[in-house]
């Protein structure tokens, strides 16, 4: 499968604080944050990386973490400016910035804005100060507020909001209200998703009181209709956007793209002759030390050719418009019947529609869309 362009993740994994429910990799500031230190070290690892990918061109670029709104403008500057010395940019490039609404900066987002962001992801969460205090986010629903319009004014067209469902003790009335507030904001795209109690955080040791199933249903069921009314397509599990203003960075992960992650912790999928996984020191300290070579590659390994099709399956299923047929076998080699072998048991329980061109989940089976994934997976590594 032939591959001449990329997307760019840049990780920038400090937060004033962890939050219970975030398995991200992800370390509260203990002392001053070291910012030159770690764009120094970026630098490095975007100029080691450039030679064997000097011939793609940049579709995207994403900076997460962590929350990067931390840093400042000019840092976010150099590194853009830097990247552009080593790589192409595509004419109408995508860069996306996540932001905390509470370290929102009216003179920040103005120069990220003047750095070349044209896309802000703004983690409000919830808009009910009792939840954001119960998720231990260090802002109100006023801040976010606040930042929005910091956002508009310092001139971004193109907004994401992130919001959760599904909250500790959450009522369907209340989820939906969050829904109201955030929908009456106009953004260009939402990010909703349901909250799920993840292993090795606060909140799998001591796990809140949370919702039954069959409310978190009944809410995200009226939600995504609610969503639909108001303009907003889904076109992944939990993403939602106005037309043509799909998130393309996290597209192109999903339609099995290769992308380059550089920072603390930051995977990378990039294909050659075969497609190579590699994912850098996660904690930042070591991460500093060894960027600038091989050294900072804590995995490099080729992918099996018995995981590739679970992987294609793993993130094009989760695409409401799933994916073509051939388009599957000329990127993971698989047949048709190997296909169909896999699927058997979703697709006669109708989770899975398959014909002679295309496969996608159906609306049901994006409600079981982690049981059919694992039941997909390799023998080798269930």
């Amino acid at each position: 499968m032939p591959f001449d362009s990329i997307g760019l993740y840049i990780h920038l994994p400090w937060c004033v604080q962890k939050c219970p429910y975030c398995d991200f990799n992800s370390h509260a500031i203990k002392q001053d944050l070291p910012e030159s230190e770690y764009v120094k070290a970026l630098l490095a690892d975007l100029e080691f990386e450039a030679e064997s990918l000097n011939d793609r061109k940049i579709q995207s670029i994403f900076f997460g973490g962590g929350t990067p709104s931390l840093f400042s403008g000019p840092a976010i500057t150099t590194i853009l400016e830097a990247t552009g010395r080593h790589y192409s940019f595509a004419d109408d490039i995508e860069i996306t910035l996540e932001a905390n609404p509470g370290t929102a900066e009216a003179q920040h987002f103005k120069d990220y804005r003047a750095a070349g962001v044209n896309r802000l992801s703004l983690g409000m969460q919830s808009m009910n100060d009792d939840m954001l205090k119960r998720l231990g986010r260090i802002h109100t629903v006023s801040e976010s507020r606040q930042a929005y319009d910091m956002a508009r004014s310092a001139g971004f067209e193109n907004i994401d909001l992130d919001l959760m469902f599904g909250l500790p003790e959450q009522t369907i009335e209340q989820g939906l209200n969050d829904l109201e507030i955030g929908l009456s904001l106009e953004p260009e795209h939402l990010s909703w998703y349901q909250l799920t109690l993840e292993p090795n955080t606060r909140f799998a040791v001591h796990p809140p009181p949370m919702p039954d199933d069959d409310n978190c249903y009944e809410l995200q069921l009226t939600g995504i209709r609610r969503l639909a009314v108001q303009g907003y397509a889904r076109y992944e599990v939990s993403a939602f956007s106005r037309p043509g203003l799909e998130c393309r960075h996290n597209l192109n992960y999903w339609q099995f793209g290769d992308y380059l992650g550089i920072g603390a912790g930051a995977h990378s999928k990039v294909t050659h002759q075969t497609p190579i996984r590699t994912a850098r020191y996660k904690h930042p300290d070591e991460y500093m030390r060894k960027t600038g070579s091989a050294d900072v590659y804590q995995q490099n390994n080729e992918i099996a050719s018995d995981e590739l099709l679970f992987e294609y399956l793993l993130n094009q299923l989760r695409l409401t418009d799933g994916f073509l047929l051939e388009d599957m076998q000329s990127a993971t080699g698989a047949s048709l019947s190997r296909l169909r072998t896999i699927l058997k048991t979703p697709i006669s329980q109708r989770l899975i529609y398959l014909d002679d061109k295309t496969c996608r989940a159906t609306s049901k089976g994006f409600h079981y869309l982690n049981e059919i994934l694992v039941a997909c997976l390799p023998a080798k590594t269930v």
